[in-house]
């Protein structure tokens, strides 16, 4: 009979998919009415862990690992660091001339979209600039002795002036 180890080194990590030669004494022992907590004791693994493995073979009928879910991703690792070594070098390319690049560099045939959410995933978002109002030149001439008579003006003066303004 094997003891329980407290050591943290001798555990398993999280990330790791436990062996069949481990997942089969787990079901032996729940079919052989033992409890979760005796398994976990006698074959030193978490409790987490031999609960996991019993409700996965109760529902699938088998411990072993499962493809994963979900479409395969598109782009791989390398067209990623071309993408944005692309967008790096001149922001303003559209998402469909990214897309015509990438068809030529790499051979990755891309969506548009799919360039954009790439981006998006990568922190890259494209915005449209503020909209501000066009100074005439006939403005910029009244605006311009005003500014020269009160460059030299403290804030408290500049205060006092919005202010008064408010208050009229």
């Amino acid at each position: 009979m094997q003891t329980a180890s407290t050591n943290i080194g001798e555990r398993m990590g999280r990330s790791q998919e436990l062996s069949d030669s481990k997942s089969g004494p787990v079901i032996g022992g729940h079919l052989g009415n033992k409890s979760i907590r005796d398994i976990s004791w006698l074959l030193n693994i978490p409790r987490s862990t031999v609960s996991g493995i019993i409700t996965k073979w109760k529902q699938l009928g088998t411990t072993a690992t499962q493809p994963p879910s979900g479409r395969p991703r598109h782009m791989t690792g390398r067209g990623q660091r071309m993408l944005k070594r692309t967008v790096r070098r001149s922001h303003q390319l559209s998402a469909e001339s990214i897309a015509k690049d990438l068809q030529t560099w790499c051979g990755l045939q891309m969506s548009p979209t799919t360039v954009r959410r790439e981006l998006h995933g990568m922190g890259f978002h494209g915005r449209a600039a503020a909209s501000k109002p066009s100074i005439t030149k006939c403005n910029a001439k009244r605006r311009m002795p005003w500014c020269k008579a009160h460059r030299h003006w403290t804030l408290e003066q500049h205060q006092r002036e919005h202010c008064a303004k408010c208050k009229v």
